[in-house]
């Protein structure tokens, strides 16, 4: 290895890239990475971080009515500009921490664009780098579609940044990350149309979850157009007119597309060198992430896979595993828990009713579902109601899926996903002491199946 003049060079400083490197360097490898803009990537700088942020900024909306019920004389108005650049605030410290780490694991940092120029070789401007391994590690960004007017519209990049509240905003989209902000603007006092081209939010999602939040959505005042597209946008003075492909029209403020992302593989030589690319163009790696060209990896969003923040690192830090600690190392892709920041929020981990309905058939599942009003809401008012919702394979008992809709169900879903994970049956969550009183009791107290 000492031709080369890294171990492993890592084209990419986000979540995955940092923690392959980190691990590498931490069994001696030397290792470099390069990064085109900031360091700490898509999680830490324009994704989960800065919007759990303003997910917390803008629920005090809520917090503040619910206090009224219990006795409180609150009330207050919200500094959007002032939220943003607290936001910025953390998000700049975090990407400090990120840039600490990597200098005190003794990891190279190379600012600029990486492109491959062979098996063993990066280039960035001028500079030729060689490495007896090499991670694509990129991440994703956001796509808008190529209609006439496009570039009136924003995507979450800018909406993270905006300086000042619209009064009105279109959110293009029905995906997590369009429930998402749809949730941040309504809370924060905007007027929020989300227009969705499918028949219901959340696609891929339980489709009790899909009813259920589109409900506590529609309740808060959120507009929900349905089976909608936009054809064009207009702009007329300070007004974004969206006009649908049904003739309608929406005049708003501020449009935000969030219809998809697309991996970051473009301009990194791939094709030159015969790195393999599938159809929507991610990076195609086998399961110990290794792509086409023997020596060339890649982890997290741009192989398009499972695109979550601790999916990359777990790829990333499997793979230093495997090349520097003769330890190799795969990351199974089942029954990983994600959550939805929408308002209320979702948990999730496992089958939905229709995917577990697939593999074992109608009468192979067993459904057991629950709808309530939490106790808090008996004294603050709110008709927020709480899903939740278990998935059983009816010939083992296993539970395949646990599904959330409502208050904390994020933080639920992650304990309760250890359990999913490991196999256990009905009968287990059954002979588990409730803690009282509590939301998440209920996952241990049904008992009854629902008719589907």
């Amino acid at each position: 290895m000492d031709s080369f003049d890294f171990d492993l060079f890592t084209i990419g400083a986000g979540s995955g890239g940092v923690a392959a490197s980190r691990r590498a360097a931490s069994y001696g490898a030397r290792v470099g990475i390069a990064e085109n803009w900031r360091v700490g990537g898509t999680c830490v700088l324009r994704g989960c971080v800065p919007k759990k942020l303003l997910v917390y900024g803008t629920h005090f909306a809520h917090e503040m009515e619910d206090a009224r019920g219990f006795g409180w004389d609150v009330s207050g108005t919200l500094d959007w500009g002032k939220l943003v650049a607290a936001k910025n605030v953390e998000t700049k410290r975090l990407e400090g921490i990120y840039q600490t780490m990597l200098d005190n694991a003794k990891v190279e940092t190379f600012l600029g664009a990486a492109k491959l120029v062979d098996a063993h070789t990066v280039a960035i401007g001028d500079k030729r780098i060689t490495a007896k391994y090499i991670l694509i590690a990129t991440g994703g960004r956001p796509e808008r579609p190529a209609i006439p007017g496009i570039v009136h519209s924003i995507t979450s990049n800018e909406a993270l940044d905006l300086t000042s509240l619209p009064r009105r905003i279109t959110i293009v989209g029905g995906g997590y990350i369009a429930v998402e902000f749809a949730g941040i603007f309504r809370a924060a006092g905007s007027e929020v149309t989300l227009v969705v081209r499918s028949p219901k939010i959340l696609r891929g999602f339980d489709e009790d979850v899909r009813d259920h939040l589109t409900s506590e959505l529609v309740r808060q005042g959120i507009e929900i157009r349905a089976n909608s597209k936009v054809a064009h946008i207009d702009k007329i003075g300070w007004i974004l007119r969206a006009a649908l492909e049904d003739g309608s029209s929406l005049d708003t403020e501020q449009i935000m597309y969030a219809t998809g992302r697309v991996p970051n593989a473009d301009g990194l030589g791939l094709e030159e060198i015969g790195v393999v690319r599938d159809k929507a163009g991610a990076v195609a790696v086998d399961e110990w992430q290794q792509t086409s060209v023997p020596g060339i990896y890649a982890v997290g969003d741009v192989t398009n896979r499972v695109n979550l923040t601790p999916v990359a690192i777990a790829e990333g830090r499997g793979l230093a595993e495997t090349l520097f600690n003769a330890n190799p190392t795969t990351v199974d892709h089942n029954d990983i828990a994600s959550a939805v920041f929408s308002q209320p929020p979702v948990g999730t981990v496992g089958l939905s009713q229709s995917d577990a309905e697939r593999l074992h058939g109608i009468d192979g599942v067993d459904i057991y579902r629950a709808v309530f009003r939490p106790m808090k809401h008996t004294l603050s008012g709110r008709q927020e109601k709480t899903l939740m919702k278990l998935v059983v394979e009816a010939a083992t008992g296993r539970v395949r899926g646990l599904h959330m809709v409502g208050a904390d169900a994020p933080e639920i879903a992650q304990a309760f996903a250890v359990a999913v994970k490991a196999g256990l049956t009905k009968k287990d969550f059954d002979r588990t002491i409730a803690v009282h009183p509590t939301a998440a009791e209920e996952f241990v107290l049904m008992r009854e199946k629902v008719k589907r």
